[in-house]
């Protein structure tokens, strides 16, 4: 007779690690042999998944969460989740913060969500909120202003060179990300457009600028009007869908799992490296703890920036994310150029789709050395690359704009101090959402915005059409009737169009000789 099994408590840790495995495609089953408890058990840690990640991200500590065994929640949990809401973006934009301010701002929220009852925001509370939410330091990650601090700064890098060494990597396997909101219909002289036309939007390349990694987009929609033909799979960017088209912690480790650690994995094989990197990132409340980021096997994961340096120094923000959003109003005015439409109807008729496809455009404009002269600050130009970069930016200015607005009607006489303000319209934009302290009550007490969220579908989603073999062909026939009829249509146009129709009648040809 088999004697009874011994009871396991998991840490969060091992919790973490189940719900990796079970993503990966691990059974329930085996997975319980392993860690010693019932399958039920692991369908539990399943089911609670979310409010584990969520936890873990909000930790300061790898270490506390291979010790704590559960997310015991305080007695005012309204109170609690506010505190976290408010320290973490505290945190993230440089501000320090101390126990007697976290105090006082606790004393603050508890009357503010009207709660009932003595509260007092002693020492042994402080404590506990730490203790429930891994915090090592209330200074850890924020815990000084960000300004120029060249000193900081140096011992930063003397940090990073040793580390790097440390750890055997070298710059073609060190990465930056960040984010940054956009508003992509916004046309010369707005001075922004509407929370509606704006997206966030994520660029990640390492520091020798030769791995640039496809664009991230958060928009509204899950699927907007614009996609009612494409595929999402297909499009030239990885999209994501937020309510408020912000980047945040969810979608942020989805990004990093499924698209940063496959690419990069692939990227580094094809070089002939070792398959391990680091991802740099600043403190923003949409990034998740390093505790989350990292892979399977730990060799790819992220590392943070001191908020003193990340504010001076991050690569992403040394003019790779202005390159971007300069390329792409500077694209947007050559296509209406090229297809003489007035501006009014132009910005009109531009969707999404288009946008997107613009942005992937401006990004593989920008090149390598713009990438690798960013990151000179916190490293050393790559070996064999210090002469790649005759020190000329190749980003489109005002000044370089002005033979297009020449041509453009209404914008003939634009000066260039008014090009040089829409260029950078929504340059200090964030990628996170910034909330107020009323926002952080709100999402306290689990208030949403509903209304908005509900109008945005009712505008945006609609049923998915696809097109068939026959349709597209038959429409790629047509083409080429209106392409031979044109006398001034070059060759290798008609070319092109083509080669497509030889691939769709391939695929036709499938599909008519399946059973």
């Amino acid at each position: 007779m088999s004697g009874k099994r011994k009871r396991v408590v998991l840490t969060i840790k091992d919790k973490l690690d189940i719900i990796k495995k079970l993503e990966d495609g691990g059974s329930s089953k085996q997975l319980a042999v392993v860690y010693g408890i019932g399958e039920t058990t692991v369908r539990d840690i399943r089911k609670n998944k979310e409010k584990l990640i969520t936890y873990a991200s909000s930790s300061d500590s790898s270490s506390l969460l291979a010790k704590r065994k559960s997310m015991k929640p305080s007695m005012y949990e309204e109170l609690d989740r506010a505190m976290l809401e408010w320290f973490n973006q505290q945190r993230a934009r440089g501000r320090p913060v101390s126990g007697p301010l976290c105090a006082r701002r606790a004393e603050f929220f508890f009357y503010a969500l009207g709660m009932d009852g003595d509260f007092n925001p002693s020492a042994g509370w402080l404590t506990r909120f730490k203790q429930r939410h891994s915090i090592c330091d209330l200074s850890a990650r924020g815990g000084q202003r960000p300004r120029v601090d060249s000193a900081a700064l140096g011992a930063f890098c003397a940090h990073l060179r040793d580390f790097l060494a440390r750890e055997n990597l070298q710059p073609e396997q060190v990465y930056n990300a960040d984010e940054t909101g956009l508003f992509w219909r916004c046309p010369p002289r707005a001075r922004a457009g509407p929370p509606g036309d704006r997206v966030t939007v994520l660029c990640c390349a390492n520091a020798t600028g030769l791995h640039k990694l496809r664009l991230c987009v958060v928009g509204r929609a899950h699927r907007p009007r614009a996609f009612q033909a494409a595929d999402t799979a297909n499009l030239p960017v990885s999209y994501f869908s937020q309510k408020g088209a912000w980047m945040d912690l969810s979608i942020f480790r989805q990004w990093f799992d499924k698209i940063f650690v496959p690419q990069v994995r692939e990227h580094l094989r094809a070089r002939g490296l070792q398959e391990k990197a680091v991802l740099l990132l600043d403190n923003s409340p949409a990034h998740p703890n390093e505790n989350v980021l990292r892979s399977d096997d730990g060799q790819i994961f992220a590392k943070y920036l001191p908020p003193s340096v990340a504010a001076l120094a991050q690569p992403s923000g040394q003019g790779v994310m202005a390159a971007v959003k300069r390329n792409y109003r500077t694209g947007l005015l050559r296509s209406n150029l090229e297809e003489g439409n007035d501006l009014k109807s132009f910005w009109k008729k531009l969707t999404l789709l288009d946008a997107l496809y613009e942005l992937a455009v401006a990004w593989s404009a920008v090149k390598p050395a713009t990438i690798s002269r960013a990151w000179k600050k916190i490293l050393p130009a790559p070996e064999g690359r210090e002469g790649s970069d005759p020190g000329v930016d190749e980003t489109p200015g005002a000044a370089a704009l002005v033979t297009i607005l020449q041509h453009t009607k209404g914008l003939e006489h634009m000066p260039a101090e008014s090009i040089e303000k829409w260029l950078e319209v929504d340059s200090t934009e964030p990628g996170y959402e910034v909330l107020t302290d009323s926002d952080i009550i709100r999402r306290a007490q689990g208030q949403t915005d509903e209304s908005s969220e509900n109008e945005e579908d009712d505008a945006e989603l609609i049923p998915e059409r696809p097109v068939d073999h026959a349709a597209a062909l038959q429409w790629t026939e047509r083409l080429l009737e209106y392409l031979e009829q044109q006398g001034d249509m070059v060759l290798p146009d008609r070319l092109v169009i083509r080669k497509l129709r030889a691939t769709i009648r391939n695929k036709q040809k499938m599909v008519d000789a399946r059973p």
